[in-house]
């Protein structure tokens, strides 16, 4: 088990809501919860079996009522920690939940570190540390295909690839001397597990944009439609829309779901030379976001020619990931695909319109997708973010310096060297292989309560 002590947490979100949650795990976990809980019948939570609920009441040291409640027995080793659990189902009024963790504090309970049930889990061996992390990607998922993704991990099918690839590099270690055939075997099996290192490794920034969104700056000059098209995005009147320009004077960050993708998208101050100060704030701000974004939709007004502020848009487009959408098809066309093709001919062009429907929007999505996923990527496990990456890329570094001991017939010790520097590196990813502190900053990054 973790630790002698005994945590407690609320594990819903802030805010007013039909029932709050109040977890409880540790050695003590049903003493300190009898302090508090009540039960009209007198039964007792460290009587009751795993897996039962009791109605009651919950008091404070005085006896006072705070709040009506439910409580749900887990048992160790049967509970998402490992250890005892118990959980208070009370409504979910922030100071009816305060009041009842306070008691429970009061009855010898401590309060929970962020992450820090996960984390018992994690430690106590019900997770391992990529399900672990996968339990936050879970809650934060914002699309589908997100919520795919760490539903896989969560499930250990991310785990159970890496621990096959651990096996097969402790296959792969020497016992006896090194024979021509055996050390060929090992040859082709190393380069053959590199190329699924490297496969894996391609999709770690698809697998951090699915976590996290795709930073997409929304950008074009004044009265060009780019409230019109985050509204249409988000389906949803989340920006002003008039035909006065400069309206938008600050970014406005929003989350939208592109079929699956989740765009971060950041609806810009419209770029034109200006002498209201606060206007010019944003102008150059949403320069910045220019530079800063993953991706860049530029408007451009098809009714109108190009003048002297797109030609600053399109002179900040270059070298950046872009789409090229073109507004207001539904009046008289003064400017054209072709004309912007010319100027940019490797940044797609989409004729779109947000009045009155969504002609352009179906476009978009299949080249946001395109932009996010290689070819049949969509269907694969992702690596979470760059910092899985560096793990994986240590471990193939590995895994290409056995190859050279093995063409420099260096000998039997100095190849279980590195197939096991290689096999140690890829324990990081699990947390077989993982110091205390790292632990300790993995867990920070979680809500309290979970």
């Amino acid at each position: 088990m973790y630790k002698e002590d005994t945590i407690a947490a609320i594990a819903t979100a802030p805010g007013a809501g039909g029932i709050g949650i109040i977890r409880i795990s540790g050695r003590k976990a049903f003493e300190i919860a009898d302090q508090v809980f009540s039960s009209p019948t007198g039964k007792k939570t460290a009587a009751m079996p795993a897996y039962t609920a009791a109605f009651g009441k919950l008091l404070d040291k005085e006896g006072q009522l705070i709040d009506e409640a439910i409580a749900l027995v887990m048992r160790a080793p049967h509970s998402y920690t490992c250890e005892d659990v118990v959980e208070l189902q009370c409504h979910g009024g922030q100071m009816a939940l305060r009041a009842a963790l306070r008691a429970l504090f009061e009855a010898g309970a401590r309060p929970a570190e962020p992450g820090e049930f996960t984390k018992r889990a994690f430690l106590n061996g019900r997770l391992d540390l990529s399900e672990a992390q996968a339990v936050m990607d879970v809650i934060n998922a914002k699309t589908e295909l997100a919520l795919k993704q760490a539903a896989g991990h969560l499930s250990g099918s991310f785990s159970g690839e890496i621990k096959e690839w651990r096996q097969e590099i402790l296959i792969d270690f020497p016992e006896e001397g090194v024979e021509e055939a055996k050390t060929e075997k090992i040859r082709l099996s190393i380069e053959a597990l590199r190329e699924k290192f490297q496969r894996l490794i391609s999709t770690a920034s698809t697998g951090r944009i699915l976590r996290e969104g795709l930073m997409t700056a929304i950008v074009g000059k004044p009265n060009v439609g780019k409230s019109s098209l985050l509204n249409a995005l988000l389906r949803e009147e989340r920006a002003i829309v008039t035909d006065i320009p400069g309206t938008t004077r600050d970014a406005i960050e929003e989350y939208a779901d592109m079929d699956g993708v989740p765009l971060r998208i950041i609806d810009t101050a419209g770029i034109r030379e200006t002498s209201d100060t606060v206007e010019q704030l944003g102008v150059e701000k949403s320069k910045e976001y220019i530079e800063k974004a993953q991706l860049v939709l530029a408007l451009f007004d098809s009714s109108r020619p190009l003048d002297e502020e797109d030609e600053e848009i399109l002179s900040l487009l270059s070298g950046q990931p872009s789409i090229i959408l073109l507004t207001k098809q539904d009046l008289p066309a003064r400017l054209t695909s072709q004309e912007l093709q010319q100027r940019l001919p490797e940044v797609p062009i989409i004729p779109i319109s947000t009045k009155g429907g969504r002609q352009g929007l179906e476009q978009l999505s299949k080249e946001v997708h395109a932009f996010v996923f290689k070819a049949g990527e969509a269907q694969t496990t992702f690596l979470r973010d760059e910092e899985e990456a560096d793990i994986l890329k240590r471990a193939d570094r590995h895994l290409s310096e056995a190859l050279t001991t093995i063409e420099a017939a260096m000998g039997l010790d100095f190849l279980s060297i590195d197939l096991r520097s290689a096999w140690e590196a890829l324990g990081e990813l699990t947390g077989e292989k993982i110091g205390d502190d790292i632990v300790d900053e993995v867990f920070k990054r979680f809500c309290i309560g979970k």
